[in-house]
C-alpha cells in the first residue's frame, strides 16, 4: 500500500482518528437520501422541459455522488457495522451499475499499487493527453463501456480478464453483479408499470447520463499529474473545496490523507488533513482551477 511513512501520525493519533461511527454514517446517508428524494420530487413535478432538465441534472449529481458512500463502505469506514457497510455500499452502487463486490477488488488493487502503470487498474485507460481523450473521459464513455463489459463478463461467468480479482472471489462477484442487474431491471420495470414508460428515463437513465460527467471531472483530479511511485505524499492529490461539495462527496476531496491512512473514516478526514497538510506535496485549491490548468496543458500539447 502506498504509505509514505507510518510515523507521520502517531499511533495514538491514528487510533483516535480511525474510530468508526454508526450514527455518523447513518446521518450522512440520511442526508444523501433526503437530497435524492428532494431532487426526485423536483423531477416529478416538472411541468416543462425547462423545469425537467435542471431537475434531472440535480438528481443526476446526487445519484453520481452515491459513489462516495460506495467508496467509503468498501473500506468499511462508513459505519462501525460491517453488515451496514455491505448493504449500503451494494445499494449505493446499483444506480451507476458499479457493483460493490467488483469495486472492492478493483479499488484494493488501486490502493496496493497506486500510480503503478502496470498494476493500478485506475490507470486503464491512462489519463487523457489530448482534447479528444479529455472529452471522452469527461463524458463517461470509458466508464459506461467498462460497466457493460463487466456485466457481460459476469453473465458469461468469466472474470479472467481482471487480474486483480482472485480466483476464489470470482463466483461471489459474478453472483453479485447478476443480482445487481436483476435489481436494476426490476426497479426500472416496476417504475415504468407504476408511473409510465418515462419514469426510468427521467428518474434514472437521464440523470445518470447527466450526472456522471461531473463525477468524472471530480475523480480525474485525484492522481492525474502526480508522481508514478509509491510515495503517498506525492502520488495523490488533496483538493480544497467548499463545504457543500465535501458534504455531498463524504470528504473524499481529502484524498491524499485517505490514501496514506485508509482506516480513517470520512468524518475524521478534515482532522487528519490538519495534522498532515504540511507534509503533503500536492494540495490543489479548487477543482475548476485544476481543470483549467490541465486543459490548457493538453491543448498546448495538441498544438505542439
Amino acid at each position: 500500500m502506498a504509505l509514505a511513512s507510518p510515523r507521520i501520525l502517531s499511533g495514538t493519533d491514528l487510533r483516535q482518528l480511525s474510530q468508526r461511527s454508526d450514527w455518523r454514517g447513518a446521518l450522512r446517508i440520511g442526508i444523501h437520501l433526503a437530497l435524492l428524494i428532494f431532487a426526485g420530487a423536483l423531477v416529478a413535478v416538472a411541468a416543462t422541459p425547462w423545469q425537467l432538465w435542471p431537475a434531472m441534472l440535480l438528481l443526476g449529481l446526487v445519484q453520481a455522488a452515491l459513489f462516495a458512500p460506495l467508496h467509503e463502505t468498501m473500506h468499511a469506514t462508513a459505519f462501525a457495522s460491517r453488515r451496514a457497510n455491505a448493504i449500503v455500499g451494494w445499494l449505493a452502487g446499483c444506480p451507476s451499475l458499479m457493483n460493490w463486490h467488483f469495486y472492492a477488488a478493483f479499488h484494493l488493487a488501486h490502493h496496493s499499487h497506486t500510480q503503478d502503470p502496470a498494476r493500478d487498474p485506475e490507470l486503464t485507460p491512462p489519463a487523457p493527453r489530448d482534447a479528444r481523450g479529455y472529452v471522452l473521459r469527461v463524458l463517461a464513455v470509458n466508464y459506461w463501456r467498462a460497466r457493460c463489459k463487466v456485466i457481460a463478463d459476469a453473465w458469461r461467468g468469466d472474470l479472467s480478464a481482471y487480474p486483480y480479482i482472485a480466483a476464489p472471489a470470482r463466483l461471489r462477484i459474478v453472483t453479485s453483479v447478476r443480482w445487481m442487474c436483476v435489481f436494476a431491471a426490476a426497479a426500472a420495470l416496476g417504475s415504468a408499470l407504476l408511473a409510465g414508460w418515462r419514469a426510468p428515463l427521467i428518474f434514472w437513465i437521464g440523470p445518470q447520463l447527466l450526472g456522471q460527467p461531473f463525477l468524472r471531472l471530480y475523480l480525474l483530479t485525484e492522481h492525474t499529474g502526480c508522481t508514478h511511485d509509491a510515495n503517498g505524499l506525492t502520488n495523490t492529490r488533496t483538493t480544497l473545496t467548499n463545504p457543500l461539495l465535501r458534504l455531498l462527496m463524504w470528504n473524499m476531496s481529502f484524498h491524499a490523507e485517505h490514501h496514506l491512512y485508509p482506516s480513517i473514516p470520512f468524518h475524521r478526514l478534515p482532522a487528519a488533513h490538519r495534522l498532515l497538510r504540511e507534509r503533503l506535496a500536492v494540495v490543489q485549491p479548487g477543482y475548476t482551477r485544476w481543470h483549467r490548468g490541465y486543459f490548457r496543458q493538453i491543448m498546448s500539447a495538441d498544438r505542439a
